[in-house]
Protein backbone atom coordinates (compact mmCIF):
# COMPACT_ATOMS: atom_id res chain seq x y z
CA UNK A 1 0.00 0.00 0.00
CA UNK A 2 1.17 3.63 -0.23
CA UNK A 3 3.08 5.53 2.22
CA UNK A 4 2.02 8.75 3.58
CA UNK A 5 3.82 11.60 5.13
CA UNK A 6 3.29 10.28 8.26
CA UNK A 7 2.87 6.96 8.29
CA UNK A 8 6.52 5.14 7.61
CA UNK A 9 7.54 1.77 7.27
CA UNK A 10 10.57 0.72 9.05
CA UNK A 11 10.79 -2.27 6.84
CA UNK A 12 10.84 -0.15 3.79
CA UNK A 13 7.19 -0.88 2.89
CA UNK A 14 4.77 1.36 1.91
CA UNK A 15 1.31 1.94 4.26
CA UNK A 16 -1.98 2.70 3.19
CA UNK A 17 -2.25 5.95 1.36
CA UNK A 18 -4.87 8.52 2.49
CA UNK A 19 -7.70 8.66 0.07
CA UNK A 20 -11.21 9.66 -0.37
CA UNK A 21 -14.44 7.68 -0.13
CA UNK A 22 -16.30 10.56 -1.39
CA UNK A 23 -19.90 11.33 0.34
CA UNK A 24 -20.92 10.19 -3.10
CA UNK A 25 -18.67 6.83 -3.16
CA UNK A 26 -22.04 4.86 -2.25
CA UNK A 27 -23.70 6.33 -5.01
CA UNK A 28 -21.13 5.96 -7.36
CA UNK A 29 -20.75 2.30 -6.88
CA UNK A 30 -23.97 1.45 -6.78
CA UNK A 31 -23.99 2.81 -10.14
CA UNK A 32 -21.01 0.79 -11.24
CA UNK A 33 -21.98 -2.24 -9.66
CA UNK A 34 -25.83 -1.66 -11.68
CA UNK A 35 -23.48 -1.84 -15.04
CA UNK A 36 -21.61 -5.40 -14.58
CA UNK A 37 -24.13 -6.99 -15.38
CA UNK A 38 -22.09 -10.42 -16.98
CA UNK A 39 -23.38 -11.84 -20.38
CA UNK A 40 -24.75 -15.52 -20.25
CA UNK A 41 -21.31 -16.74 -21.19
CA UNK A 42 -20.13 -15.28 -17.85
CA UNK A 43 -20.66 -16.61 -14.31
CA UNK A 44 -21.51 -14.01 -11.69
CA UNK A 45 -19.14 -12.79 -9.13
CA UNK A 46 -19.43 -14.35 -5.88
CA UNK A 47 -19.88 -12.17 -2.74
CA UNK A 48 -16.55 -12.33 -1.45
CA UNK A 49 -14.18 -9.67 0.61
CA UNK A 50 -11.52 -9.21 -1.81
CA UNK A 51 -9.10 -7.88 1.36
CA UNK A 52 -8.81 -11.89 2.25
CA UNK A 53 -9.76 -13.76 -0.74
CA UNK A 54 -9.55 -12.33 -4.95
CA UNK A 55 -8.89 -13.67 -8.18
CA UNK A 56 -5.72 -14.14 -9.84
CA UNK A 57 -5.20 -10.78 -11.59
CA UNK A 58 -6.30 -10.67 -15.20
CA UNK A 59 -5.49 -7.72 -17.50
CA UNK A 60 -7.36 -6.47 -20.95
CA UNK A 61 -3.50 -6.72 -22.12
CA UNK A 62 -2.68 -8.69 -24.90
CA UNK A 63 -0.43 -11.37 -24.71
CA UNK A 64 3.27 -10.72 -26.57
CA UNK A 65 2.91 -12.22 -30.33
CA UNK A 66 4.75 -15.04 -30.58
CA UNK A 67 6.34 -16.64 -34.35
CA UNK A 68 5.68 -20.36 -35.31
CA UNK A 69 9.33 -21.43 -35.37
CA UNK A 70 11.56 -23.78 -33.92
CA UNK A 71 12.85 -22.48 -30.29
CA UNK A 72 14.36 -23.15 -26.84
CA UNK A 73 12.79 -22.11 -23.23
CA UNK A 74 15.28 -21.55 -20.59
CA UNK A 75 14.66 -21.20 -17.26
CA UNK A 76 17.34 -18.24 -16.52
CA UNK A 77 15.74 -17.97 -12.21
CA UNK A 78 13.79 -19.76 -10.29
CA UNK A 79 14.27 -17.97 -6.80
CA UNK A 80 11.94 -16.93 -3.45
CA UNK A 81 12.43 -13.47 -2.30
CA UNK A 82 11.72 -13.43 1.56
CA UNK A 83 13.48 -11.09 4.44
CA UNK A 84 16.18 -9.82 1.84
CA UNK A 85 15.58 -6.45 1.51
CA UNK A 86 19.96 -5.77 2.66
CA UNK A 87 20.88 -8.36 0.92
CA UNK A 88 22.49 -7.90 -2.70
CA UNK A 89 20.33 -8.62 -6.25
CA UNK A 90 19.99 -12.23 -7.02
CA UNK A 91 22.57 -12.73 -9.65
CA UNK A 92 23.04 -15.64 -12.02
CA UNK A 93 24.77 -15.95 -15.83
CA UNK A 94 22.62 -16.16 -18.66
CA UNK A 95 23.99 -18.12 -21.77
CA UNK A 96 22.13 -18.68 -24.98
CA UNK A 97 21.23 -22.20 -25.81
CA UNK A 98 23.25 -24.08 -27.85
CA UNK A 99 20.30 -25.97 -29.75
CA UNK A 100 18.88 -22.23 -30.16
CA UNK A 101 22.27 -20.09 -30.77
CA UNK A 102 20.52 -17.47 -33.35
CA UNK A 103 20.18 -15.76 -34.90
CA UNK A 104 16.83 -14.91 -33.99
CA UNK A 105 13.07 -13.35 -35.09
CA UNK A 106 12.66 -12.77 -31.24
CA UNK A 107 13.07 -13.29 -28.01
CA UNK A 108 10.53 -12.91 -25.22
CA UNK A 109 10.62 -13.08 -21.41
CA UNK A 110 8.13 -14.70 -19.10
CA UNK A 111 7.86 -13.03 -15.60
CA UNK A 112 5.74 -15.54 -13.05
CA UNK A 113 5.22 -14.73 -9.53
CA UNK A 114 2.83 -16.35 -6.55
CA UNK A 115 2.78 -15.65 -2.72
CA UNK A 116 0.57 -15.83 0.28
CA UNK A 117 -0.50 -14.83 3.75
CA UNK A 118 -0.43 -10.62 4.38
CA UNK A 119 2.62 -8.57 1.92
CA UNK A 120 3.06 -5.14 0.90
CA UNK A 121 3.52 -4.13 -3.60
CA UNK A 122 7.34 -4.34 -3.72
CA UNK A 123 9.17 -2.86 -6.64
CA UNK A 124 11.44 -4.98 -9.00
CA UNK A 125 13.80 -5.03 -11.72
CA UNK A 126 15.98 -7.06 -14.15
CA UNK A 127 18.94 -6.72 -15.85
CA UNK A 128 21.41 -8.71 -18.45
CA UNK A 129 24.66 -7.73 -18.57
CA UNK A 130 24.07 -4.24 -16.58
CA UNK A 131 20.99 -3.41 -18.80
CA UNK A 132 17.69 -3.02 -16.88
CA UNK A 133 15.34 -5.32 -19.59
CA UNK A 134 11.93 -4.99 -16.69
CA UNK A 135 10.96 -3.18 -14.34
CA UNK A 136 7.46 -4.20 -12.51
CA UNK A 137 5.66 -4.28 -9.22
CA UNK A 138 4.20 -7.03 -7.52
CA UNK A 139 0.82 -8.23 -6.19
CA UNK A 140 -0.82 -7.40 -3.09
CA UNK A 141 -1.94 -11.07 -1.91
CA UNK A 142 -4.71 -12.46 -0.16
CA UNK A 143 -4.66 -15.16 2.40
CA UNK A 144 -4.59 -18.40 0.45
CA UNK A 145 -2.05 -17.13 -1.82
CA UNK A 146 -2.55 -15.61 -5.88
CA UNK A 147 -0.41 -16.13 -8.97
CA UNK A 148 0.46 -13.98 -11.98
CA UNK A 149 2.51 -13.72 -14.80
CA UNK A 150 3.86 -11.38 -17.07
CA UNK A 151 5.80 -11.54 -20.46
CA UNK A 152 7.98 -8.73 -22.44
CA UNK A 153 9.41 -8.60 -25.88
CA UNK A 154 12.75 -8.31 -25.18
CA UNK A 155 14.45 -8.62 -28.86
CA UNK A 156 15.69 -5.19 -28.75
CA UNK A 157 18.31 -6.79 -26.10
CA UNK A 158 19.73 -9.40 -29.10
CA UNK A 159 23.07 -7.33 -28.85
CA UNK A 160 23.73 -8.72 -25.14
CA UNK A 161 21.81 -12.12 -25.32
CA UNK A 162 24.29 -13.90 -27.98
CA UNK A 163 26.82 -13.83 -25.17
CA UNK A 164 27.20 -14.89 -21.62
CA UNK A 165 25.86 -12.05 -19.50
CA UNK A 166 24.99 -11.41 -15.63
CA UNK A 167 21.63 -11.58 -14.81
CA UNK A 168 20.90 -9.95 -11.62
CA UNK A 169 17.05 -9.19 -10.21
CA UNK A 170 15.99 -7.10 -7.48
CA UNK A 171 12.82 -7.74 -5.70
CA UNK A 172 13.47 -6.51 -2.13
CA UNK A 173 10.95 -7.76 0.48
CA UNK A 174 10.62 -8.29 4.54
CA UNK A 175 9.16 -11.13 6.29
CA UNK A 176 8.59 -11.08 9.67
CA UNK A 177 5.60 -12.06 12.03
CA UNK A 178 3.41 -9.32 10.76
CA UNK A 179 4.27 -9.29 7.04
CA UNK A 180 4.17 -13.20 5.70
CA UNK A 181 4.30 -13.31 1.82
CA UNK A 182 7.86 -14.48 0.30
CA UNK A 183 7.78 -13.86 -3.40
CA UNK A 184 7.67 -17.09 -5.12
CA UNK A 185 9.23 -16.04 -8.60
CA UNK A 186 10.12 -17.42 -12.22
CA UNK A 187 11.92 -16.61 -14.42
CA UNK A 188 12.73 -17.90 -18.88
CA UNK A 189 13.11 -16.86 -21.70
CA UNK A 190 12.02 -17.97 -24.97
CA UNK A 191 14.74 -17.45 -28.41
CA UNK A 192 12.60 -17.99 -31.27
CA UNK A 193 15.18 -18.84 -34.30
CA UNK A 194 14.40 -16.91 -37.94
CA UNK A 195 13.63 -18.99 -40.52
CA UNK A 196 12.77 -18.18 -44.35
CA UNK A 197 9.28 -16.86 -43.26
CA UNK A 198 10.83 -14.85 -40.25
CA UNK A 199 13.69 -12.86 -40.95
CA UNK A 200 16.25 -12.17 -38.29
CA UNK A 201 15.40 -9.18 -36.33
CA UNK A 202 16.91 -5.92 -36.99
CA UNK A 203 18.49 -4.55 -33.36
CA UNK A 204 20.74 -1.87 -32.39
CA UNK A 205 24.19 -2.68 -32.99
CA UNK A 206 25.03 -1.92 -28.89
CA UNK A 207 23.54 -1.51 -25.89
CA UNK A 208 24.94 0.39 -23.23
CA UNK A 209 23.81 0.16 -19.21
CA UNK A 210 23.10 3.66 -18.10
CA UNK A 211 23.51 1.94 -14.46
CA UNK A 212 24.99 1.86 -11.24
CA UNK A 213 28.26 -0.73 -11.33
CA UNK A 214 28.15 -1.56 -7.43
CA UNK A 215 27.77 -5.85 -6.44
CA UNK A 216 26.09 -5.04 -3.19
CA UNK A 217 23.14 -3.06 -4.59
CA UNK A 218 20.70 -3.21 -7.49
CA UNK A 219 22.16 -1.32 -10.76
CA UNK A 220 19.07 1.58 -10.69
CA UNK A 221 19.74 4.97 -9.13
CA UNK A 222 17.77 5.63 -6.21
CA UNK A 223 17.05 9.48 -5.99
CA UNK A 224 16.39 11.93 -2.97
CA UNK A 225 14.76 14.96 -3.05
CA UNK A 226 16.26 17.24 -5.22
CA UNK A 227 19.08 14.86 -6.64
CA UNK A 228 20.01 13.38 -9.53
CA UNK A 229 21.95 10.77 -11.66
CA UNK A 230 24.60 10.75 -13.47
CA UNK A 231 26.76 8.34 -15.63
CA UNK A 232 29.91 8.16 -17.38
CA UNK A 233 29.72 6.13 -21.01
CA UNK A 234 32.08 5.95 -23.48
CA UNK A 235 30.39 5.64 -26.80
CA UNK A 236 31.94 4.21 -29.93
CA UNK A 237 33.79 6.75 -32.09
CA UNK A 238 31.93 5.66 -35.31
CA UNK A 239 28.67 6.50 -33.76
CA UNK A 240 25.83 7.62 -35.92
CA UNK A 241 22.46 7.12 -33.93
CA UNK A 242 21.66 6.85 -30.04
CA UNK A 243 18.54 5.89 -28.42
CA UNK A 244 17.79 5.85 -24.33
CA UNK A 245 15.46 3.69 -23.19
CA UNK A 246 14.50 5.49 -19.65
CA UNK A 247 12.78 3.80 -16.57
CA UNK A 248 11.86 6.72 -14.27
CA UNK A 249 8.96 5.70 -11.01
CA UNK A 250 8.50 7.33 -8.03
CA UNK A 251 8.49 6.07 -4.44
CA UNK A 252 7.20 7.04 -1.16
CA UNK A 253 5.35 10.91 -1.08
CA UNK A 254 5.89 10.97 -4.99
CA UNK A 255 4.59 7.28 -5.41
CA UNK A 256 1.21 9.16 -6.30
CA UNK A 257 2.73 12.15 -6.97
CA UNK A 258 -0.20 13.52 -9.40
CA UNK A 259 -2.18 13.99 -6.56
CA UNK A 260 0.71 16.00 -4.87
CA UNK A 261 0.01 19.72 -4.16
CA UNK A 262 1.87 22.92 -3.25
CA UNK A 263 4.07 23.13 -0.17
CA UNK A 264 2.20 25.59 1.68
CA UNK A 265 -0.95 23.57 0.99
CA UNK A 266 0.89 20.02 2.18
CA UNK A 267 2.24 22.00 5.16
CA UNK A 268 -1.88 22.30 7.08
CA UNK A 269 -2.31 19.09 7.19
CA UNK A 270 1.14 16.79 6.98
CA UNK A 271 -0.41 13.85 7.89
CA UNK A 272 -2.50 13.55 4.64
CA UNK A 273 -0.89 15.29 1.59
CA UNK A 274 2.63 15.84 -0.04
CA UNK A 275 4.14 18.69 -1.31
CA UNK A 276 5.99 19.80 -4.25
CA UNK A 277 3.30 19.98 -6.57
CA UNK A 278 1.83 17.37 -9.18
CA UNK A 279 3.84 18.34 -12.00
CA UNK A 280 7.02 15.83 -12.85
CA UNK A 281 8.80 15.35 -16.01
CA UNK A 282 12.33 13.57 -15.94
CA UNK A 283 15.15 15.74 -17.74
CA UNK A 284 17.80 14.01 -19.29
CA UNK A 285 21.57 15.71 -20.23
CA UNK A 286 24.62 15.13 -21.77
CA UNK A 287 27.35 16.63 -20.49
CA UNK A 288 25.35 19.37 -18.56
CA UNK A 289 23.16 20.60 -21.93
CA UNK A 290 19.48 19.43 -21.82
CA UNK A 291 19.21 16.84 -24.66
CA UNK A 292 15.91 15.24 -23.87
CA UNK A 293 12.55 15.50 -21.89
CA UNK A 294 10.40 11.88 -20.60
CA UNK A 295 6.64 12.25 -19.04
CA UNK A 296 6.19 9.97 -16.88
CA UNK A 297 2.78 7.91 -16.42
CA UNK A 298 1.17 7.80 -13.80
CA UNK A 299 1.65 4.21 -12.24
CA UNK A 300 -0.36 3.07 -9.18
CA UNK A 301 1.00 0.57 -7.48
CA UNK A 302 -1.35 -2.82 -6.29
CA UNK A 303 -1.48 -1.39 -2.92
CA UNK A 304 -1.77 2.30 -3.90
CA UNK A 305 -4.80 4.75 -3.08
CA UNK A 306 -7.10 1.55 -2.10
CA UNK A 307 -5.99 -1.88 -2.65
CA UNK A 308 -9.23 -3.27 -3.50
CA UNK A 309 -9.33 -0.88 -6.70
CA UNK A 310 -6.87 -3.38 -8.50
CA UNK A 311 -8.59 -6.42 -7.45
CA UNK A 312 -8.46 -8.31 -9.51
CA UNK A 313 -7.59 -6.08 -12.61
CA UNK A 314 -4.23 -4.43 -12.41
CA UNK A 315 -3.85 -0.59 -12.84
CA UNK A 316 -2.43 0.63 -15.86
CA UNK A 317 1.52 -0.11 -16.16
CA UNK A 318 1.27 -1.73 -12.83
CA UNK A 319 2.97 -5.16 -13.52
CA UNK A 320 4.80 -4.27 -16.97
CA UNK A 321 6.05 -0.84 -16.46
CA UNK A 322 6.69 0.81 -20.19
CA UNK A 323 10.17 2.46 -20.62
CA UNK A 324 10.41 6.03 -22.17
CA UNK A 325 12.38 6.43 -25.67
CA UNK A 326 14.63 9.54 -25.60
CA UNK A 327 16.42 10.26 -29.61
CA UNK A 328 19.67 11.28 -28.58
CA UNK A 329 20.95 11.08 -31.96
CA UNK A 330 21.38 15.08 -32.59
CA UNK A 331 24.42 14.95 -30.05
CA UNK A 332 25.91 11.91 -32.03
CA UNK A 333 28.75 13.86 -33.24
CA UNK A 334 29.68 15.00 -30.43
CA UNK A 335 29.63 11.87 -28.51
CA UNK A 336 31.56 10.31 -31.23
CA UNK A 337 34.90 11.71 -29.95
CA UNK A 338 36.48 9.31 -27.76
CA UNK A 339 35.90 10.89 -24.89
CA UNK A 340 33.80 9.64 -21.65
CA UNK A 341 30.30 11.66 -21.62
CA UNK A 342 27.74 11.97 -18.90
CA UNK A 343 24.39 11.37 -19.08
CA UNK A 344 22.20 12.97 -16.14
CA UNK A 345 18.72 12.45 -14.98
CA UNK A 346 16.76 14.85 -12.98
CA UNK A 347 13.28 14.58 -12.14
CA UNK A 348 11.59 17.67 -11.79
CA UNK A 349 10.13 19.11 -8.68
CA UNK A 350 11.02 15.12 -6.76
CA UNK A 351 9.04 15.64 -3.35
CA UNK A 352 10.76 12.09 -2.04
CA UNK A 353 12.57 8.71 -4.20
CA UNK A 354 12.88 8.39 -7.61
CA UNK A 355 14.01 5.44 -9.08
CA UNK A 356 15.68 5.76 -12.47
CA UNK A 357 18.31 4.18 -15.21
CA UNK A 358 17.68 2.92 -18.39
CA UNK A 359 20.17 1.25 -21.20
CA UNK A 360 21.35 3.24 -24.39
CA UNK A 361 20.88 1.77 -28.07
CA UNK A 362 23.69 2.72 -30.17
CA UNK A 363 23.96 1.95 -34.31
CA UNK A 364 27.35 2.84 -35.79
CA UNK A 365 29.04 3.45 -39.21
CA UNK A 366 29.65 -0.15 -40.13
CA UNK A 367 32.29 2.11 -43.51
CA UNK A 368 33.78 4.55 -41.15
CA UNK A 369 36.04 3.67 -38.46
CA UNK A 370 35.44 7.73 -37.08
CA UNK A 371 32.57 10.05 -37.40
CA UNK A 372 32.35 13.40 -36.15
CA UNK A 373 29.33 16.47 -35.97
CA UNK A 374 27.86 18.73 -33.92
CA UNK A 375 24.64 20.21 -32.08
CA UNK A 376 23.60 22.96 -34.22
CA UNK A 377 20.67 23.94 -32.10
CA UNK A 378 19.24 23.77 -28.72
CA UNK A 379 15.97 25.43 -27.28
CA UNK A 380 15.01 22.97 -24.46
CA UNK A 381 15.54 24.73 -21.02
CA UNK A 382 16.73 23.01 -17.85
CA UNK A 383 13.15 23.86 -15.94
CA UNK A 384 9.59 24.27 -16.75
CA UNK A 385 7.51 27.35 -16.26
CA UNK A 386 4.58 25.66 -13.79
CA UNK A 387 1.55 28.29 -13.10
CA UNK A 388 -0.42 27.23 -10.40
CA UNK A 389 -3.05 29.07 -8.85
CA UNK A 390 -4.58 28.56 -5.38
CA UNK A 391 -7.86 29.25 -4.34
CA UNK A 392 -10.11 28.84 -1.08
CA UNK A 393 -13.47 27.62 -1.03
CA UNK A 394 -16.34 28.76 1.16
CA UNK A 395 -16.12 25.35 3.46
CA UNK A 396 -12.00 25.82 3.83
CA UNK A 397 -11.01 23.43 0.93
CA UNK A 398 -8.57 24.66 -1.64
CA UNK A 399 -8.77 24.26 -5.25
CA UNK A 400 -5.56 24.08 -7.06
CA UNK A 401 -4.55 24.29 -10.60
CA UNK A 402 -1.14 23.70 -12.37
CA UNK A 403 -0.75 24.18 -15.72
CA UNK A 404 2.30 23.46 -18.03
CA UNK A 405 3.31 24.00 -21.61
CA UNK A 406 6.71 22.77 -23.31
CA UNK A 407 7.55 23.41 -26.74
CA UNK A 408 11.45 22.46 -27.95
CA UNK A 409 13.68 21.34 -30.17
CA UNK A 410 17.30 20.40 -30.78
CA UNK A 411 19.08 19.56 -33.93
CA UNK A 412 22.15 18.19 -34.60
CA UNK A 413 24.35 16.35 -37.46
CA UNK A 414 27.13 13.32 -37.98
CA UNK A 415 29.20 12.94 -40.97
CA UNK A 416 28.92 9.33 -41.93
CA UNK A 417 30.72 7.30 -44.88
CA UNK A 418 27.30 7.84 -46.93
CA UNK A 419 27.55 12.09 -46.32
CA UNK A 420 26.11 14.04 -43.61
CA UNK A 421 22.94 12.88 -41.89
CA UNK A 422 21.28 15.84 -39.86
CA UNK A 423 18.39 14.75 -37.01
CA UNK A 424 15.87 17.27 -35.23
CA UNK A 425 13.87 16.28 -32.53
CA UNK A 426 10.64 18.33 -31.36
CA UNK A 427 8.52 18.15 -28.50
CA UNK A 428 5.30 19.34 -27.75
CA UNK A 429 3.49 19.17 -24.32
CA UNK A 430 0.23 20.22 -22.34
CA UNK A 431 -0.18 19.46 -18.75
CA UNK A 432 -2.83 20.65 -16.41
CA UNK A 433 -3.95 19.55 -12.71
CA UNK A 434 -6.64 20.77 -10.70
CA UNK A 435 -7.47 19.43 -7.10
CA UNK A 436 -10.19 20.00 -5.06
CA UNK A 437 -8.23 19.87 -1.30
CA UNK A 438 -10.62 19.39 1.80
CA UNK A 439 -9.61 21.69 4.43
CA UNK A 440 -8.15 18.45 6.54
CA UNK A 441 -6.61 17.53 3.33
CA UNK A 442 -8.96 13.70 3.76
CA UNK A 443 -10.59 14.21 0.69
CA UNK A 444 -8.78 15.00 -2.80
CA UNK A 445 -10.65 15.34 -6.50
CA UNK A 446 -7.81 14.85 -9.15
CA UNK A 447 -8.13 15.70 -12.46
CA UNK A 448 -4.74 15.14 -14.60
CA UNK A 449 -4.25 15.72 -18.31
CA UNK A 450 -1.28 15.06 -19.81
CA UNK A 451 -1.14 15.12 -23.93
CA UNK A 452 1.84 15.49 -25.90
CA UNK A 453 3.72 14.42 -28.90
CA UNK A 454 8.18 14.22 -29.67
CA UNK A 455 8.92 13.99 -33.81
CA UNK A 456 11.90 13.19 -35.02
CA UNK A 457 13.14 14.33 -38.48
CA UNK A 458 16.02 12.91 -40.36
CA UNK A 459 17.78 14.22 -43.74
CA UNK A 460 20.70 12.50 -45.61
CA UNK A 461 22.57 12.74 -48.92
CA UNK A 462 20.74 11.73 -51.59
CA UNK A 463 17.57 10.84 -49.97
CA UNK A 464 13.53 11.93 -49.00
CA UNK A 465 13.56 13.56 -45.19
CA UNK A 466 12.08 10.73 -43.04
CA UNK A 467 9.63 12.00 -40.25
CA UNK A 468 8.20 10.02 -37.23
CA UNK A 469 6.46 11.15 -34.79
CA UNK A 470 4.86 9.59 -31.22
CA UNK A 471 1.92 11.38 -29.54
CA UNK A 472 0.94 10.48 -26.22
CA UNK A 473 -2.05 11.01 -23.04
CA UNK A 474 -2.26 10.36 -19.78
CA UNK A 475 -5.07 10.90 -18.12
CA UNK A 476 -6.00 10.39 -14.78
CA UNK A 477 -9.07 11.28 -12.29
CA UNK A 478 -9.02 10.60 -8.58
CA UNK A 479 -11.32 11.04 -6.35
CA UNK A 480 -10.45 9.92 -2.79
CA UNK A 481 -10.79 9.86 0.87
CA UNK A 482 -9.36 9.17 3.79
CA UNK A 483 -12.23 8.88 6.22
CA UNK A 484 -9.74 7.56 9.04
CA UNK A 485 -5.97 6.41 9.09
CA UNK A 486 -5.06 6.03 12.31
CA UNK A 487 -1.76 2.98 11.74
CA UNK A 488 -1.40 0.02 10.00
CA UNK A 489 -4.32 -1.27 11.40
CA UNK A 490 -6.87 0.81 11.94
CA UNK A 491 -8.03 3.00 8.86
CA UNK A 492 -11.22 3.84 6.70
CA UNK A 493 -10.22 4.25 2.60
CA UNK A 494 -12.94 5.00 -0.59
CA UNK A 495 -11.73 5.88 -3.91
CA UNK A 496 -12.89 6.42 -7.34
CA UNK A 497 -10.18 6.33 -10.47
CA UNK A 498 -9.98 6.42 -14.10
CA UNK A 499 -7.05 5.98 -15.86
CA UNK A 500 -5.90 5.78 -19.72
CA UNK A 501 -2.67 5.35 -21.46
CA UNK A 502 -3.52 6.65 -25.46
CA UNK A 503 -0.02 6.36 -27.38
CA UNK A 504 -0.24 6.75 -31.45
CA UNK A 505 2.74 6.37 -33.67
CA UNK A 506 3.28 7.70 -37.13
CA UNK A 507 5.41 7.98 -40.09
CA UNK A 508 6.08 10.30 -43.32
CA UNK A 509 8.12 10.52 -46.10
CA UNK A 510 9.11 13.96 -47.90
CA UNK A 511 6.49 16.10 -47.79
CA UNK A 512 3.57 13.17 -47.93
CA UNK A 513 0.84 12.31 -45.66
CA UNK A 514 1.28 10.42 -42.34
CA UNK A 515 0.76 6.57 -41.82
CA UNK A 516 -0.75 5.65 -38.56
CA UNK A 517 1.65 2.56 -37.66
CA UNK A 518 0.29 1.91 -33.93
CA UNK A 519 -2.26 2.87 -32.07
CA UNK A 520 -2.76 1.98 -28.19
CA UNK A 521 -5.63 2.98 -26.28
CA UNK A 522 -5.86 1.66 -22.66
CA UNK A 523 -8.76 2.69 -20.58
CA UNK A 524 -10.00 1.47 -16.42
CA UNK A 525 -12.19 2.91 -14.24
CA UNK A 526 -12.46 1.26 -10.58
CA UNK A 527 -13.97 1.79 -7.44
CA UNK A 528 -12.75 0.37 -3.83
CA UNK A 529 -13.15 0.75 -0.50
CA UNK A 530 -10.97 -0.79 2.69
CA UNK A 531 -11.76 -0.58 6.65
CA UNK A 532 -9.58 -2.06 9.26
CA UNK A 533 -10.00 -1.75 13.23
CA UNK A 534 -7.45 -3.69 15.16
CA UNK A 535 -6.37 -5.41 12.60
CA UNK A 536 -9.93 -6.94 11.22
CA UNK A 537 -11.72 -6.23 8.20
CA UNK A 538 -15.02 -3.91 8.69
CA UNK A 539 -15.41 -3.35 5.08
CA UNK A 540 -13.76 -4.63 1.85
CA UNK A 541 -14.70 -4.29 -1.79
CA UNK A 542 -14.55 -2.78 -5.50
CA UNK A 543 -15.24 -2.69 -8.91
CA UNK A 544 -13.47 -2.13 -11.72
CA UNK A 545 -13.08 -2.47 -16.00
CA UNK A 546 -10.91 -2.11 -17.79
CA UNK A 547 -10.83 -1.79 -22.03
CA UNK A 548 -7.80 -2.16 -24.13
CA UNK A 549 -7.74 -1.94 -27.79
CA UNK A 550 -4.61 -1.87 -30.37
CA UNK A 551 -3.96 -1.14 -34.07
CA UNK A 552 -1.11 -1.46 -36.28
CA UNK A 553 -0.42 -0.92 -39.92
CA UNK A 554 -0.41 -5.21 -40.29
CA UNK A 555 -4.20 -4.67 -40.89
CA UNK A 556 -5.04 -6.29 -37.48
CA UNK A 557 -6.62 -4.89 -34.45
CA UNK A 558 -7.15 -6.12 -30.83
CA UNK A 559 -10.08 -5.28 -28.82
CA UNK A 560 -10.06 -6.79 -25.09
CA UNK A 561 -12.78 -5.75 -22.16
CA UNK A 562 -12.59 -7.11 -18.72
CA UNK A 563 -14.94 -6.40 -16.04
CA UNK A 564 -15.10 -7.42 -12.34
CA UNK A 565 -16.81 -7.03 -9.21
CA UNK A 566 -16.18 -8.37 -5.15
CA UNK A 567 -12.64 -9.41 -6.62
CA UNK A 568 -13.70 -11.67 -9.25
CA UNK A 569 -14.06 -11.43 -12.54
CA UNK A 570 -17.70 -10.94 -14.27
CA UNK A 571 -17.25 -10.78 -17.70
CA UNK A 572 -14.48 -11.24 -20.67
CA UNK A 573 -15.12 -10.36 -24.20
CA UNK A 574 -12.94 -10.16 -27.04
CA UNK A 575 -9.78 -10.62 -27.01
CA UNK A 576 -8.58 -12.06 -30.48
CA UNK A 577 -6.16 -10.50 -33.05
CA UNK A 578 -8.11 -9.74 -36.25
CA UNK A 579 -8.14 -8.37 -39.56
CA UNK A 580 -9.97 -4.87 -39.60
CA UNK A 581 -9.76 -1.43 -40.84
CA UNK A 582 -8.75 1.15 -38.38
CA UNK A 583 -11.03 2.55 -35.98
Amino acid sequence: MARTRRWRSLDGGRLPTVWRPLAALGAAAALALSGLGAPASAAAAPRSNPAVDYQDPVSALPPVSRPNTRHCTVEVMRHDFGNNLTDPPYGTTVTPPTRCAGPWTKVVMDWSGSVKGRQYDRLAGVWLGGAEIFRTSTAEPDEDGINWHVDKDITEFAPLLRSPQQLQVELGNVVNSTYTGVYHMRLSFTYYLADARHPAARTADRVIPVARHDPKTAPWFELGKGQSATASVAFPTNLTRARLELYARGGGCDEQWFTAVPDDLAKTAPDYLCGGGPYREVLVSVDGRPAGLAQPYPVVYSGGIVPTLWRPIPAIDQFRTEAYDIDLTPFAGQLADGRPHSLTITPYAANDTWTVGGSLFVDTDHGRARTGGAVTADSLGAAPRVATAETKRADGGTDVAVDVHRDWSISGYVDTSHGRVATTVEQHLGYRNTDAVSVTGQRQVVHQRDTGSTTVRTAGPGSDQQTVRHSWAYPIDVDSDAVSNVDYNNYDLRATVAQGRAETDAVRAGRGGWHTTADVNDRLTATGELARKNGAVLTADGTSTERYREFDDSGFCYDREVRAAHGWITSDTGGARARCSRP
